[in-house]
């Protein structure tokens, strides 16, 4: 009964099989509405728990014990989520006192998220005795977060607010358009006249068989000049359509591609103006697909698509006017169709629209996979994954294909209804015609014209009724790009942006503090670096070091308190001018595809062969890289291909010399190297630092006894700072580290010894 319950209730998570058998006795029609299953004790040991939430309490089975617990809703309870030095903690409170608490791996933070939220709720309907249906009415069929009425996806459960894509968003592509408005306005014009043009033959056609065909057929002798000028006649509409269609197809096909051009270049640009955080929180794949398929798709409505669409409506409202001039009710009879299409574009419009978006999504799925595997080849290759990534593939593949069938259920219906009543209004018209034939209202010459013009009519509307798709498909690429040109980066340019002068290179901290999300991971640091000054960071893995040095290079702003340059805050410089008086140096340094040269001159593209050189000299690749085949010409693979670590070590430092920066950021920049190497790394870097205000980051302890002072951090804060001598006699938190780290030195050294004994 219990399991019959969960499976139907719990939708929170999928709950692990080992807790189906261990779940407690629930009392009648009692049904869980969550769980949460927590991993660690209040040691931080690795532990499973459970917490479950039901419609009358709160039950909890804590790490590493049998017996559960049980807490009966009640007024003033409530469930607080946060996190500290990545741990998560859930902790169940009410007005006076904690009730309990449970910690987990911050994998988890998602399910506690969706079940803290669930929580008032729940609560609410047992005290105030609400019936939870009632409650529940309008939320997510995954987590119970309220919903819109008319939104699908829950933000909770993707993270991100999906905002289904209005047709309306099209018209923002107008800032793109604009500055080609006079190419636009002519190309209009070409349209206006190649529809008339197409317009006239049917005209024609009326007099020309009253007045020619039938009298003819009559036994009556025909009228040769009259049948050279209605001839010439449509001779010379056809030459007209001709040449008007081509010059309004030329003219807007060139527009759309430059505003298609235009769209790519300026979201490319806009992509690199966001911060850190931004790119933290999204795919490359899906990044690609934005600015390369969808602003294609884009270019490709403008260029062909809205010229149709355009074109049809010119067509529509000219044939229309024509049709009640000739003959009213005829007309009125042509127009019976019209509202029940206009009604199943508007029933088809909706879904379509939603639909698309979850096709852009989905197949951004599809690129991710493509993103990760591709450039990570040798790992897949290496640990002999390419039967799992051909799975991700065919998965993501799969969860593609049914979510394009789903769609293509309605559309499929749709077209051949709207083509359906198109005919039908054809026949209408025929029967309609007829009648008034023989009460000799209309000539069969009007018949014919009317049908043709009745025939391009409904075509037209055929048309304008499959553009429905190819509208709602580039109504969600734009506003996919307009996601991205929406956004503003969380590390703004200034208003009035300080100067940059010539910089000392004093840097201070003023009580900074900074969040990734929910977790903090800097809070209250405080620090002094003079101009010129090597200071070291040291501390366990996640105690904040590269977050400070983020914060520093401004690859996130400071969430609490200040970093000053030279006595100014740094958020009043100009991104650019402030960076580009920082050298970078990183433990895994990213090489371009490109020759050496270019490579050491990204920083400074319009430095000469000389200055290259010299800086190649500095860092000590110089020798190695007239090894090379074609020397500083050699081409570098991706991401450094076809060059040892050490080696692209050097040209990243020979790449920050060039730039000749005041301050100077290394990050692990030996720690990925043999001995040998980084002797050869450490030579390159001494002249690298000279001078410069320098920050080092090393797990190597050793290779920071150069640093003029090393500051210790734990926990986000900076808990010892001094030289090397003064920390070691204070026996703090530096001592038991270098303790910690000499003991793994010398294993490892025993290690070896005895691995060459044994040889």
């Amino acid at each position: 009964m219990i399991t019959n319950q969960l499976s139907s209730e719990l939708s929170l998570t999928e709950l692990p099989d080992r807790w189906r058998t261990e779940l407690p006795a629930l009392a009648p029609e009692e049904n869980v509405l969550g769980a949460l299953e927590v991993d660690l004790d209040s040691k931080l040991h690795f532990r499973k728990g459970l917490v479950l939430l039901t419609e009358r309490r709160i039950m909890a089975r804590a790490p590493g014990e049998t017996v559960w617990q049980d807490w009966t809703y009640r007024r003033g309870m409530s469930l607080k989520l946060h996190d500290h030095a990545g741990v998560g903690h859930l902790e169940l409170v009410d007005e006076t006192q904690r009730l309990a608490a449970w910690r987990f791996t911050l994998g988890q933070n998602l399910l506690a998220l969706r079940l803290s939220e669930n929580f008032p709720r729940i609560l609410e309907a047992h005290v105030f005795g609400k019936p939870l249906q009632q409650v529940e009415q309008n939320s997510c069929p995954t987590c119970k977060a309220p919903l819109e009425t008319d939104q699908e996806e829950c933000p909770v459960c993707t993270k991100v607010v999906h905002t289904p894509p209005s047709t309306w968003t099209l018209f923002r592509l107008w800032r793109f358009a604009k500055p080609y408005k006079w190419q636009l306005a002519l190309g209009f014009a070409m349209m206006l006249l190649s529809t008339g043009a197409h317009l006239i033959p049917p005209y024609i056609s009326m007099p020309l068989m009253d007045n020619v065909l039938i009298p003819y057929q009559n036994g009556k002798p025909v009228d040769t000049m009259l049948v050279v000028m209605y001839m010439s006649g449509l001779v010379g509409a056809a030459v007209l359509a001709w040449v008007f269609g081509w010059a309004k197809t030329y003219i807007l096909a060139l527009v759309s591609e430059r505003i298609g051009a235009d769209l790519r270049t300026t979201t490319y640009e806009h992509l690199l103006r966001m911060s850190l955080e931004y790119f933290g929180g999204k795919r490359t794949g899906d990044l690609m697909s934005r600015i390369g398929s969808e602003s294609d798709r884009i270019c490709v409505f403008l260029s062909l698509h809205l010229l149709d669409f355009a074109s049809d409506c010119l067509m529509i409202i000219m044939t229309g006017v024509i049709l009640f001039t000739i003959d009213p009710w005829l007309a009125i009879t042509t127009l019976l169709p019209l509202p029940f299409i206009a009604w199943m574009i508007h029933l088809v419009r909706d879904r379509l629209r939603t639909g698309f978006e979850k096709i852009d999504r989905v197949w951004g799925e599809v690129t991710n996979v493509l993103a990760d595997t591709i450039p990570g080849i040798r790992v897949v290759k290496a640990f002999a994954q390419e039967t799992r990534e051909a799975q991700r593939f065919r998965t993501a593949n799969k969860h593609n294909l049914a979510v394009n069938d789903k769609l293509n259920k309605v559309w499929s219906l749709f077209s051949p209804t709207v083509s359906f009543l198109t005919e039908l209004g054809i026949l209408v018209i025929y029967v309609f015609a007829i009648w008034q034939i023989s009460k000799s209202y209309i000539t069969v010459g009007v018949l014919s014209a009317f049908v043709t013009y009745a025939t391009r009519f409904y075509g037209r509307l055929d048309s304008m009724s499959r553009i429905v798709s190819v509208t709602q498909k580039s109504a969600s690429a734009a506003k996919r790009i307009f996601d991205i040109l929406d956004h503003v980066s969380s590390v703004p340019d200034p208003a009035q942006p300080v100067k940059v002068e010539k910089i000392k290179g004093d840097i201070t901290l003023r009580e900074v503090g900074f969040r990734y999300g929910n977790r903090a991971v800097n809070r209250g640091v405080n620090l002094e670096i003079k101009a010129g000054e090597m200071i070291g960071l040291v501390g366990h893995s996640g105690s904040g070091k590269s977050t400070l040095v983020n914060l520093i290079c401004r690859f996130y702003d400071v969430a609490e308190g200040a970093i000053l340059l030279d006595g100014v805050d740094i958020r009043n410089f100009a991104v650019s001018d402030y960076r580009r008086n920082i050298g970078l140096v990183l433990q895994e340094p990213f090489l371009f595809f490109g020759t050496i040269a270019e490579n050491i001159a990204y920083g400074k593209p319009d430095a000469t062969r000389e200055e290259i050189m010299k800086a190649a000299r500095a860092a000590h690749a110089h020798d190695f890289i007239l090894r090379l085949p074609q020397g500083y010409d050699s081409m570098v693979g991706e991401r450094g291909q076809g060059l040892s670590g050490g080696e692209r070590q050097r040209i990243s430092i020979a790449r920050a010399l060039l730039i000749d920066p005041r301050i100077l950021i290394l990050d692990e920049a030996t720690a990925s190297v043999d001995s040998e190497t980084e002797k050869e790394i450490q030579k390159a870097l001494d002249n690298l630092v000279a001078g410069r205000t320098t920050i080092a980051i090393a797990h190597r302890l050793s290779t920071l006894q150069r640093a003029n002072r090393l500051v210790v951090m734990d926990r986000g804060k900076v808990v010892e700072e001094g030289p090397h001598e003064e920390l070691m006699a204070k026996e703090g938190a530096y001592y038991r580290l270098y303790q910690a780290q000499a003991r793994n030195v010398d294993t490892d050294m025993d290690d070896k010894a005895k691995s060459r004994e044994d040889d």
